[in-house]
Order: C-alpha cells, then structure tokens, then sequence
C-alpha cells in the first residue's frame, strides 16, 4: 500500500468488555469466568492500553441484566464507580463512561461525572445513551420502553441541563482568601432553573466546575435521531459499519450534518468499532477466529436475534436465511440502527441464520477482522485515510491477551507508518487529547471587542 505521512493521528479507544467482545471468549482455558466483578483485571486492561497511548479506554453499561446467565458473563460494576478506581491505577488515558439519559437525572449524573473529571485530573468522557429496551423500562416502574423519537427529546433536554448544571460555577468561583476570609465569590455561580417538558432543576451544581469545563461527549446511536443528536452535542461517535462504502457515507453524513448545525465538523471525531483477532499468519488468525465460533452456543445466539428482530420465540430456523417479510427500521422502537445493519448484513452476504450468529458473535455487527498485525493495520489504515474513521473503537475478541496482542503488534506498524503518538508527551485532558477545545462558560458574556 502507498503511504503518505500526514498530519492527522489516529484516534484510539479500548472498549473493555469482560473477557472479550466475542460471545464465547470466557470459554477459553485463558479466561476468567468471574473477571466481569475483578478490580484488578479492569487495572491490567487499563494499564495495556496506557502502555500503548490509546486516547481512551470505555465502559458500557445498561440499567438491566443482560441476555440470560447461561450464555456469557453476566452482570457489570457500575462504570462510574470502576472509573474512579482506574483513575487512581493510570495517569494518561481518558476515561469513558456510558450512563443513561432515560433512567437517571441530570443533577446526579453532572455531579457523577464532573466528580471523575476532577478526580482524574480532567481524564473523564460520557457515552450518552437512551436505552432501548422493555427490560429497563421496567426496572423504572413503566409498563413498557418510551418510544424511539420521545427518547431522544429527553435525551436532548437532558444534556442541555447537564451543560448548564457543569458551567454554573465560573472557573474563578473560588476565591481563596484566607486573610479576608472569603472563601468563594457568589456572584460567580450561576443556577439554572430550569424547567421543562421533562426535568425542573433549579440550583447550581454543588461541584465546581472541572478540568475539561465538562467530561468529552460521545454518542453511539447511528439512527436517524441518533446521527440528529450527534451532530448537536457529540464529541466523539462509537459506530458500526461492516464495509467501507458503508462507513464512508456514514461518515460523510455525520460531517455534513455537524457542519449544518453550526459546528466545526473536525470537533466530531467518528470511531468506527473494530474486533481484531490476530495470528501470526494469515492461517493462525483464522485458526484462532475458528477456535472461538466452535465455541458458541447457538441455542442463545437464536435467542438473542429473535429479540432484536422483535420475533417471538421460535421464529428463526438455524439453517435458513432471515424471514422475507422483516419489519422496516421505521416500525422498530429499540435499537433502530443495529436492526439495520443486522438485516443487511444477512440480506448481502446470504447468511442463514446460523452463519449470521456466527458473523456476530465477535462483535454484535461491528466489523470482525481476522489477520496478521500488518493486515489489521492495513485495515485500520484504508479506513483512516480514505474518509471513513478518525481512529477506532478497539474491541478484543479476548481480554486481555488481545489487547495485549494489539499494542504489542499493530500499535507499533501504525506509528512506523506515522498514524499514531509514540508517546503520550505534556499531561493533557481527554479534550486535548482529542484535539478539542476547553469549552466556554455559557454564562458568560463574550469580552467586548476594542475599539
């Protein structure tokens, strides 16, 4: 492949699941059963991906008990909570937590996040979601999910109190002033009271504001109220695509859409997720990619699919393609976007329903890539360069010897290509990191221009 140095660095976030992305990975003799609940797993993953200067590393979370107990490990720390005590294990690598919109407030969940910002020293990100789903709902006293577009109305009210919950302080708010005996300036905190279709908040945050001004804002819905939200308030989009076309146009639209809402659309970074499975040679990548779909159990694969195809139970036959008469994306509540790619994906490629489970067994419909490091790079690279990704959401079929893997063997290939740090340099925030700006205080007024 011809290269050119560039600029442009790529941008690398480790998303941490279990034991790996792959369904079955917890199955393998390396594995841990119970390193779902284990403190010191989270620390070793943490720490790989800070030996490699990754921008990130990410949770993701959801207010109800995942799938059934005989499939995988089950059950997750609050990531919140997990990220404090990363915090203290790393001094680099940005902290991304996912938290829900729908079943949480915005005062607590400001105060939560402005909370790891400090502690962290200005490391913390949001994954902002609004959990699709009847099983939530429930967990929260409603009889069924709210719909897709109402949501997504919350979600925005939401995010526009958390802002104005993260800038009621003024950087100078604390005074300090032992000799006056002052401690802060009440002229310089702002309350919100607010009041809207969906929340009243009225005073300030009892947290100052941080770092960063307010944790990085990434988003992962790619629907088309998802890609609408994004190009108003995301930093960073967690996305799935399976071929290049497809990440092209997905990434040629959220720009264009940012830009329309009056934002610099280098201030939206799009991070297609990737699962890499790694070998020596091209053989051993395969033979290791095989080693894991023996593995699966295809009785819950089934079941899994039947729920985000909202069928009943029984609908689906192992060795027969998808039924022809599937619903449009416009007649599905819940995760809209996934419900796309899983149907096109089968629908292209002619899957039956048990090469299908297999397809997604790495990786739920994000792009699985068997290979060696060069081919894993050169993958990462076609993408970066050719206007489909500003880096990538690494997710390991296996933890932690894939990610060990990654850094240890393709992280090298990208920065001998001039596509990534060598090293991390000044301490910096996730912003900075990102390429971001500190955002300015909404309440307060630009400075008058001299005459």
């Amino acid at each position: 492949m011809t290269r050119e140095k560039t600029q442009r660095r790529l941008h690398l976030n480790a998303f941490l699941m279990n034991t790996g992305h792959h369904e079955a990975s917890w199955r393998l003799p390396e594995s841990d059963p119970y390193a779902h609940v284990d403190l010191q797993h989270y620390v070793t993953l943490a720490r790989i991906a800070e030996r490699g200067t990754f921008d990130s590393l990410f949770l993701a979370d959801g207010p109800q008990l995942w799938g059934n107990l005989a499939q995988r490990p089950a059950g997750a720390l609050e990531p919140l909570t997990l990220l404090t005590a990363l915090a203290t294990a790393t001094e680099h690598i940005g902290l991304i937590a996912t938290a829900s919109t729908s079943y949480n407030s915005p005062y607590n969940l400001a105060r939560r996040f402005a909370s790891l910002d400090l502690i962290s020293g200005g490391r913390a990100g949001w994954n902002i979601v609004t959990t699709a789903g009847a099983e939530a709902a429930r967990n929260f006293g409603l009889d069924a999910e709210p719909a897709h577009a109402e949501r997504y109305a919350r979600a925005a009210e939401f995010l526009d109190v958390a802002l104005k919950l993260w800038d009621s302080w003024e950087d100078d708010a604390i005074v300090g002033d032992k000799a006056a005996g002052v401690w802060g300036d009440d002229s310089k905190i702002h309350p919100p009271r607010h009041r809207g279709t969906y929340f009243s908040v009225a005073g300030a945050l009892n947290v100052p504001r941080t770092p960063q001004g307010y944790p990085l804002l990434v988003q992962a819905g790619s629907s088309e109220d998802g890609k609408a939200f994004a190009a108003r308030y995301a930093e960073a989009v967690f996305t799935a695509q399976q071929t290049l076309a497809d990440a092209q146009a997905f990434y040629a639209d959220l720009k264009s859409r940012t830009a329309r809402a009056g934002r610099d659309p280098e201030h939206i970074k799009v991070l297609p997720g990737i699962v890499p499975v790694l070998g020596s040679t091209e053989a051993e990548a395969r033979s290791a990619e095989q080693l894991l779909e023996d593995h699966i159990v295809y009785d819950h694969g089934v079941r899994r699919l039947e729920s985000l195809l909202q069928l009943p139970d029984g609908a689906l036959e192992l060795d027969a393609p998808l039924p022809s008469d599937l619903p449009p994306e416009s007649a599905v509540e819940g995760a809209k976007s996934r419900y796309t790619l899983v149907v096109e994906l089968a629908r292209r490629e002619s899957l039956t329903v048990r090469q299908l489970i297999a397809r997604l067994g790495g990786g739920r419909g994000h792009l699985t890539f068997a290979g060696t490091p060069e081919q894993v790079a050169d993958q990462i690279e076609t993408w970066f360069t050719q206007g489909a990704a500003d880096g990538f959401n690494i997710m390991p079929a296996v933890l932690p010897s894939g990610l060990d893997a990654f850094v240890e063997h393709v992280v090298p290939l990208l920065r001998t290509r001039g596509l990534f740090r060598d090293a991390y340099g000044p301490r910096q925030t996730l912003r900075e990191r990102y390429g971001l700006p500190r955002p300015a205080n909404q309440y307060l007024s630009p400075a008058p221009a001299l005459v």
